[in-house]
């Protein structure tokens, strides 16, 4: 991080699948919280598991542990920011304490299979309820507790209350809730959720810190104090901006780290693509915003789907590199193909240190489109130099097959599968991909 002017590590501490710190005042969060099954496989549709199957994977940072941490960070000059993420993505701390739901009965830390349901638009859906209980008084002294530990052991001026992703299906039944609602005189449940963060608030600036949360803090009105970190997209960061409150972009068109970088046939499955290039646009200060209020940029690289450290670096490199760029750089003096040329000297260096990194900018982008003559293929690169080969035969094209030049591709009819692969000065260059002509027919549609 140091070597490439990153200079705040935000550790994001609590989610439904572990409680990640140790906090005296309530030891079952690391006792339960921290431990659930190990699965192998795809997350999100893992088998659920059985009762006797051991609950003896994951762990947690001692008080020790981070302490530690914080004083290394330091002497590199970089500040570590926590996060307890509050009241959705709770289902490690229900679990070892159930009586901080709005509906109390028994919990697992969830090992990845599923308990959400992600609509395309609106509220996120609970198959169970993984949220703490904005009605429950024990709630607010439970956090009291909580963050008075998480302050003294982090020097940073701020401590992040998350507040993404809330599941309010079950706040809609709740009997404890609609009394809330009826004495705060709220009028749905964006303004409960706001009711909430702003008690929290209240509870971070009690510790001498400033609280930051996800752009959802901003539904059902902003907290006074509060500094948004806008994740789904720079909206969210452009509104807190015209209502006066500090912002960290952190969007996912550009910043988000565990999404696929290149085509999802070779890619560990995720729900989005992020090529290097579209990070390398990433620009946290967009025109038209005052940008004194734009306290920087940030990278996210979630690892609920990243199981080892190894597959943490293919995630991270090269595109950590564009996101450090862009926080740094002017947008009118960054350069595209400058920037690559550097990034390929990079790979030398990381070659010859042992350290693993994404190739996938040497990949095409694959665009399957349908005609009344059939499916049509188009192929972009984002490098220079870079030479398409393709075969339909279901043999393994190198550069004497036959090459893309910028006219579509019609896809034979008796076709099975496409193969792709690029080149560059008579040298195989990117990864050779293997997409069904059933696969391409459904990216056409």
């Amino acid at each position: 991080m140091a070597r490439y002017k990153f200079n705040l590590l935000h550790l994001h501490l609590t989610d439904d699948q572990g409680w990640r710190i140790e906090i005296k005042s309530y030891p079952r969060l690391t006792e339960v919280g921290a431990w659930n099954v190990k699965k192998t496989g795809t997350f999100g549709k893992f088998s659920e598991p059985a009762a006797n199957e051991p609950r003896t994977y994951g762990g947690f940072f001692t008080q020790d542990d981070i302490k530690e941490l914080v004083a290394y960070a330091k002497s590199q000059f970089i500040n570590i920011l926590p996060e307890i993420d509050v009241p959705g993505h709770s289902l490690a701390a229900i679990a070892s304490y159930p009586e901080l739901s709005c509906t109390p009965g028994t919990y697992k830390v969830n090992s990845g299979e599923q308990f959400m349901i992600w609509p395309p638009k609106g509220h996120f859906y609970g198959l169970l309820d993984n949220t703490l209980c904005p009605a429950n008084e024990n709630v607010y002294t439970f956090l009291d507790k909580v963050i008075t530990e998480i302050a003294a052991l982090f020097p940073f001026e701020y401590i992040h209350m998350g507040g993404d992703e809330t599941a309010r299906n079950f706040w809609e039944k709740s009997d404890a809730i609609k009394s809330l609602m009826k004495k705060e005189n709220l009028k749905n449940l964006d303004e409960v959720q706001s009711y909430f963060v702003k008690r929290v608030e209240k509870i971070v600036e009690s510790k001498g810190k400033r609280m930051i949360g996800w752009d959802e803090i901003l539904d059902g009105g902003l907290a006074p104090n509060a500094t948004v970190m806008s994740w789904r997209g720079i909206k969210g960061g452009i509104e807190a901006t015209k209502q006066g409150h500090e912002v960290v972009m952190s969007p996912t068109t550009f910043a988000y780290l565990d999404f696929m970088q290149g085509d999802a046939a070779l890619e560990p499955p995720v729900y989005a693509t992020l090529r290097l290039k579209k990070a390398y646009e990433f620009n946290p200060v967009p025109d038209g915003i005052n940008e004194k209020l734009i306290k920087g940029g940030q990278a996210n690289l979630w690892t609920e789907q990243v199981y080892n450290m190894r597959h943490l670096q293919y995630m991270l490199w090269p595109r950590a590199f564009a996101i450090a760029e862009s926080v740094w750089t002017p947008a009118a003096k960054k350069n595209w193909n400058d920037f690559a040329g550097r990034v390929e000297k990079h790979f030398h260096r990381y070659n010859a240190a042992g350290i693993k990194y994404g190739p996938g900018m040497y990949d095409p982008l694959i665009k399957a489109a349908k005609d009344s003559s059939g499916i049509k293929v188009d192929f972009e690169t984002e490098l220079e130099g870079l030479e398409v080969y393709y075969s339909f035969d279901n043999s393994f094209p190198d550069n004497f097959y036959p090459r893309y030049t910028n006219t579509s591709v019609s896809v034979p009819k008796d076709a099975v599968i496409m193969r792709v692969i690029t080149y560059r000065n008579g040298k195989p260059a990117g990864r050779m991909i293997t997409i069904s002509n059933e696969e391409l027919t459904k990216r056409a549609q």
